[in-house]
């Protein structure tokens, strides 16, 4: 497969060689390099055949460590491993503390490649929610099925695109707006216009009970350089993924997830980008990086209404 990535378009849609859908290819190979060697920092087994199921050649050499060597320190194979691995425990001890609190409904919206639904230890009873484009829902449970994996939640998988109605088709699955429920919404919001995002965050509150809980990415784009999304586009062409991130974001002015969420009922906490490698044992790359993520880091809510 290769990848395409052209400009986006309203109602612009994908599969997982191209354009967004690419970029959900690409954290997944992360994991499964991060999940590779005698002490692997994550442990996701799905990733790696789901990633050469889809074909993409860069990532299927990422994975057999088969690229150029590289000076750039960010491009580093330990510092991929290292920066996938602190973004994947966030999430996944997200849905983990949510889970011992009792919460037993669970949405990964945009879930792409996620595996949560087959390597997490869900509680019973505990229902899995995955929301993304139909060809991305349909490849993913088609793969997986032919390996052979087994769901270790009851996943229900929901094929729409989040521009469109997609909380009716939630409710369609089977959620239930009166039960708590812990959402994450990971590697997601710059690929939504800023109105889009606000929508999503409008729905995702009209649908949650008091108690649920939600996790994202925090980022003041305000606060990053103009040419952030051209510098992170050009290290992508020097690696070989054909993948213009410059071309797949979404620009202009948006509130902060916080700043949002805080003001429509959300209580929350953000973990500071270099707070999060610290805390797993890492140091981020170099000074580009750490200026990029200066006022970055992941974001946890709960609502308290």
């Amino acid at each position: 497969m290769a990848s395409n990535t052209t400009q986006r378009s309203d109602g612009d849609t994908w599969d997982l060689a191209s354009s967004v859908g690419a970029t959900a290819t690409a954290v997944a190979a992360g994991r499964a390099i991060a999940s590779q060697g005698p002490d692997p920092l994550l442990t996701d087994t799905l990733a790696e055949p789901l990633v050469r199921a889809v074909g993409l050649e860069s990532f299927v050499k990422l994975i057999d460590d088969e690229l150029p060597p590289t000076d750039d320190p960010v491009m580093d194979r330990r510092h991929m491993r290292e920066q996938i691995a602190v973004r994947t425990r966030f999430f996944d001890d997200f849905f983990i503390d949510s889970a011992a609190a009792g919460i037993r409904q669970a949405v990964i919206l945009a879930s792409g490649l996620d595996t949560r639904a087959y390597r997490l230890g869900w509680p019973a009873g505990t229902v899995v929610f995955e929301v993304d484009q139909p060809d991305v829902i349909a490849f993913k449970t088609q793969t997986l099925a032919g390996l052979g994996a087994e769901p270790t939640a009851d996943r229900r998988a929901v094929g729409i695109d989040l521009r469109d109605d997609w909380p009716t088709a939630l409710r369609a699955a089977g959620f239930d707006p009166g039960t708590p429920t812990a959402w994450i919404a990971e590697g997601l919001l710059v690929y939504l216009p800023p109105e889009a995002q606000d929508r999503l965050f409008d729905n995702i509150t009209a649908l949650s009970a008091p108690g649920s809980r939600l996790a994202t990415e925090e980022m003041d784009l305000s606060a990053l350089p103009e040419d952030w999304a051209e510098r992170l586009a050009e290290r992508s062409k020097r690696f070989g993924t054909g993948i213009n991130l410059a071309e797949l974001f979404y620009h202009g002015e948006r509130a902060s997830a916080a700043t949002y969420l805080g003001g429509h009922g959300w209580q929350t906490t953000v973990l500071k980008t270099a707070d999060a490698f610290s805390a797993n044992g890492f140091e981020q790359p170099d000074d580009e990086w750490r200026a990029l993520g200066a006022d970055s880091g992941y974001l946890s809510a709960t609502l308290g209404r």
